[in-house]
């Protein structure tokens, strides 16, 4: 017998707006209201409003706060300003990613710091387990804070303008990768710059209680604005084109922070040990001399959609896996993210193909990301 999927405070609003539902690490998810396409590409041009109540919250706060989180992931938390996020990765003794992760350093809490780690849906109970099991030598509290939080995501080029009408929070001074509390249309709030689509926009975490008036109060700010409420569908579309791993397709526990390009996050300068680091050591090094596969982008010369596990050939060898793939609604074509040979890597590599069922489809091989905004 199977749990039955959990519901977000916006379970009943997603339905009355006729969303397709969908089951989502055990969460019922809206996948799309009207047309994807539609969709993404309003984030594109315009805003898009998200419900992301499903990411996990865990909180660590106390003396030690930073320095069990130094112990537990493979960044530098300990020396994160208030106020400040950082992307970073929690890895096992064998350098493989259990998750992808945002961290935010918030005010104190009793004079002590206070951190929020963001865990992907999938993999929040595995990231609670592990925080609290590294966490023990040190003096701190992991806290369980999936239920205290709703998340709405405002996306695209005019969600700062949209969101400027329902906050006095100084928008125009919160950087990229930064938070700040403050109220949204008269709700408590943590606004934080931060997305998933490869625009800009701000993530909202709020009490669930609070979760249908804030995403009321952006629908209506934004109607003339053309802010259209948008699914996980086009969310996975926006972050492929953006060049955005996602755990489960470009990461997991076989791959280490250098096999997906992102060695960048683990920060070996820090103080103290931490788990994974003889291995991800050699993980650097192997990537640095003779990287085994790598990841890079291919775009299609033809109309066949990739999807994940599909073979990538070259010369009448497999050279490669597909690791997410779909049509790009900005580029007007199929594309995909794969893990392919060295040899075959590099930007312009002629004679690459992917097998789609049983014919092989020319794909241009082509560096990441596929699109980036302009700033």
């Amino acid at each position: 017998m199977t749990d039955a999927p959990r519901h977000t405070a916006l379970d009943a609003l997603h339905r009355s707006l006729g969303a397709t539902m969908t089951d989502f690490a055990g969460w019922d998810m809206p996948l799309r209201y009207g047309s994807e396409r539609d969709e993404h590409l309003a984030v594109r041009t315009r805003a898009g409003l998200f419900d992301l109540s499903h990411m996990g919250e865990i909180t660590l706060t106390g003396p030690q706060a930073g320095q069990a989180l130094d112990h537990a992931l493979v960044g530098n938390l300990s020396a994160l300003a208030v106020g400040r996020a950082r992307y970073t990765m929690i890895c096992d003794a064998q350098g493989g990613i259990l998750d992808d992760l945002i961290v935010y350093r918030l005010a104190e809490e009793g004079g002590h710091p206070k951190y929020l780690v963001v865990a992907n849906a999938s993999n929040a109970q595995v990231v609670l387990d592990a925080l609290t099991e590294r966490a023990a030598g040190f003096e701190t509290e992991v806290r369980d804070d999936r239920d205290a939080y709703a998340l709405i995501a405002v996306q695209g080029p005019a969600s700062p303008g949209i969101l400027k009408s329902v906050t006095d929070a100084d928008l125009d001074g919160l950087k990229y990768y930064a938070g700040l509390p403050g109220t949204v249309a008269g709700v408590p709030a943590l606004i934080a710059r931060t997305g998933y689509t490869g625009e800009d926009g701000f993530e909202l975490f709020v009490a669930p209680a609070d979760a249908e008036k804030l995403w009321q109060a952006l629908t209506e700010a934004g109607a003339d604005a053309g802010l259209v409420p948008c699914g996980l569908s086009c969310r996975d579309t926006l972050r492929l084109e953006a060049g955005m791993p996602l755990y489960g397709h470009e990461l997991t526990t076989a791959t280490t922070p250098f096999d997906a390009g992102l060695g960048r996050v683990v920060k070996f300068d820090k103080a103290g040990d931490f788990v994974g680091r003889e291995a991800l050591l050699a993980a650097a090094e192997r990537a640095e001399s003779a990287p085994p596969r790598k990841l890079v982008g291919l775009v299609a010369t033809g109309r066949r959609v990739p999807r994940a596990g599909f073979s990538v050939v070259a010369g009448g060898e497999v050279v490669g896996e597909v690791t997410s793939g779909a049509p790009s609604p900005t580029l007007g074509k199929p594309i995909a993210i794969a893990y392919v040979d060295a040899a075959h890597a590099a930007p312009g590599t002629d004679g690459v193909s992917v097998d789609i069922r049983g014919t092989h489809e020319p794909y241009e091989v082509v560096a990441l990301p596929f699109y980036k905004r302009e700033r």
